[in-house]
């Protein structure tokens, strides 16, 4: 695990978001199907879907230091501002606002390592 060492705090911040993000994904995804109807929307799924998807691998790019990673992150802050947009459509529901703010959290962070200059 020798990349583990070389990554930067703001790295092992960027990685833990995901990673976060992609468990508050995938435990609120599972609330959604048990809630149905507007909650279980299919285009809701596949957005939560994606965010879950992209947050594991910009992860794994971060993890092995990738060169792509910067790229990754990019595409995972702007799946995760539209899945943290689609969850906070639920006003009266804390736990798709609370996974909403996972989604910003991790899409404030990616968007840090997009545009953070190359080590």
């Amino acid at each position: 695990m020798a990349a583990t060492t070389t990554m930067s705090q703001r790295m092992r911040e960027c990685l833990d978001e995901c990673e976060n993000c992609a468990r508050v994904c995938a435990e609120t995804m599972s609330y959604c199907l048990q809630m149905g109807g507007a909650h279980a929307a299919p285009q809701h799924i596949r957005l939560m879907l994606d965010c879950i998807d992209m947050c594991r691998t910009s992860a794994s790019f971060l993890t092995r230091a990738s060169a792509f990673h910067a790229r990754t992150c990019a595409v995972c802050a702007d799946v995760c501002d539209r899945c943290a947009d689609d969850c906070a459509g639920f006003e009266d529901d804390r736990r798709m606002q609370a996974c909403a703010d996972a989604c910003r959290r991790c899409a404030r962070s990616c968007r840090e390592m997009a545009h953070a200059p190359a080590a």
